[in-house]
């Protein structure tokens, strides 16, 4: 089993949230090798105590664990396609934002050249890291996270999804899109205050105690999904849930209907499927069966 600085890590990609990794680790006590192709960004690093590499095969060779926190899919490919023979008998730890088809690939990838693979999903931002809060989801080799688990919890909450490389990322973008469909309807709640004259930091001071009260709700919906009974006493009807007031508020305000126009389409292709009556996360079918 691994201890907090008895593994030799590389870190490839030295973006905001790369840095924040390698920052950690140091921090840790982890000899910690560090590369990025734009140079320059490892300088903070190595004042805090990281080394840093002139090459990606020389940071490579330096680490037992090598970590890849790069821009997307085809830069991991770009990087770590050279360097198959350095790589061969290590441990790649991939932290990069790509698809579940792509997290799947890479392993396979992984597994051709003697590489044993862990994919990772990070739910923090960089400032997060290593502080309460942060969360990072992993899906892979068993083996992998349990034997390096202690330099994981470095970071934050260390979550396994299973051996399915593709999980850690399909739960992390399915997060991620709860996220940002809660963003984009406060900005449009935002937007529509605006020629009132009302501040959005203003509406914010109100939407956020709103938002975390109907976050409570969230057990109740999935309870129902699950069940796939939508047609409960007392729960809020499609019919009744209907959008028009928002939409045309909206319009009177000049504003884009866009947001809320898409949440009104899911609720009319339920009602026009005559399920009228029906609780409003029956939504959720037409999401699943598109079209």
């Amino acid at each position: 089993m691994a201890t907090d600085s008895s593994v030799q890590v590389s870190v490839l990609g030295l973006g905001a949230m790369g840095s924040a990794l390698a920052a950690a680790l140091v921090k840790a006590g982890h000899e910690t090798t560090v590369w990025n192709r734009s140079p320059g960004r490892a300088d903070d690093l190595v004042a805090q105590g990281a080394v840093a590499a002139a090459t990606a095969t020389e940071a490579v060779a330096a680490g037992r664990v090598v970590i890849v926190c790069l821009f997307d899919h085809p830069s991991v490919h770009e990087v770590l396609d050279p360097l198959v023979d350095q790589l061969a008998g290590r441990v790649l730890v991939n932290v990069t934002t790509t698809s579940p088809a792509q997290s799947r690939e890479i392993a396979a990838w992984a597994a051709g050249v003697s590489v044993e693979y862990l994919d990772g999903g990070i739910m923090a931002v960089p400032d997060m890291i290593g502080g309460p809060g942060s969360t990072i989801l992993y899906s892979g080799s068993a083996e992998v996270f349990e034997q390096y688990r202690p330099l994981l919890d470095v970071w934050g909450e260390s979550r396994y999804f299973g051996a399915d490389p593709g999980l850690a990322s399909l739960y992390d973008l399915a997060l991620l899109s709860g996220m940002y469909v809660m963003f984009a309807g406060f900005l449009h709640g935002a937007a529509m205050l605006a020629p009132a004259g009302v501040p959005a930091r203003e509406f914010a001071s109100m939407a956020a105690p709103w938002l975390t009260a109907m976050a409570g709700h969230l057990d109740g919906l999935a309870a129902v999904v699950d069940g796939g009974d939508y047609a409960i006493p007392g729960q809020q009807s499609l019919e009744f849930s209907d959008l028009g007031d928002i939409v045309r508020a909206s319009a009177e305000q000049g504003v884009s209907t866009e947001v809320i126009d898409m949440v009104q389409g899911l609720i009319q292709r339920q009602i026009d499927a005559g399920h009228a009556q029906e609780a409003f996360p029956r939504i959720y079918e037409s999401i699943r069966q598109p079209g």
